[in-house]
């Protein structure tokens, strides 16, 4: 399994949904440690510098995490949100967000991981209650469990994204497409 942190969503709270990958199957956690957490929070740009986190800064951001997946699958398929689940992201959205300073150099966003968690869960509520909650989509590879925005002409967007699930999808059904063909036969 790649390590890497991956962005393809197309919102960050939705990227923060999917640090644990395949749901369904193998599930793999990604914000393992406080430095996993914080290197989330630096790769999605969120912050640009953040301090040092801690078991319990983990612990809240999965729980935040997985209050903001069940939110956005009831979202998804059009049901009532989960009360506690609602209960946990407004919690945290009620925080103290990130806030950027200019400096001479230009924008400069410093935080603590609780500071970047607010913002995340803030990032969920505008998300969730804004003109792209109708454009929310799974992914289309049975194995994967992220849930994108789909902007796409139509909205036929089938895959989070091309690198990552897409161009697996489609060589395994160009590999199944060639198994089935018969050889022809000499003569």
């Amino acid at each position: 399994m790649n390590l890497d942190h991956v962005f393809v969503c197309g919102h960050p709270a939705l990227d923060f949904a999917a640090t644990l990958r395949a749901r369904r199957s193998t599930r793999f956690e990604m914000l393992v440690t406080p430095e996993r957490l914080n290197a989330w929070y630096l790769e999605s740009a969120l912050v640009d510098t953040i301090t040092p986190g801690h078991e319990d800064d983990v612990r809240e951001a999965t729980a935040v995490r997985e209050a903001i997946y069940r939110l956005v699958t009831n979202r998804r398929l059009g049901e009532e949100f989960d009360r506690e689940a609602l209960a946990v992201v407004n919690a945290t959205a009620r925080k103290t967000p990130v806030t950027p300073q200019l400096t001479l150099k230009g924008r400069h966003t410093e935080a603590t991981p609780e500071l970047a968690l607010a913002t995340v869960a803030r990032q969920a509520v505008e998300l969730l209650s804004g003109p792209d909650g109708p454009l929310l989509k799974e992914c289309g590879n049975p194995d994967c469990t992220r849930v994108y925005v789909d902007r796409s002409r139509g909205m036929r967007r089938q895959w989070c994204g091309m690198e990552s699930c897409g161009n697996k999808i489609k060589a395994a059904a160009y590999r199944a497409r060639k198994k089935t063909v018969p050889a022809t036969p000499a003569h």
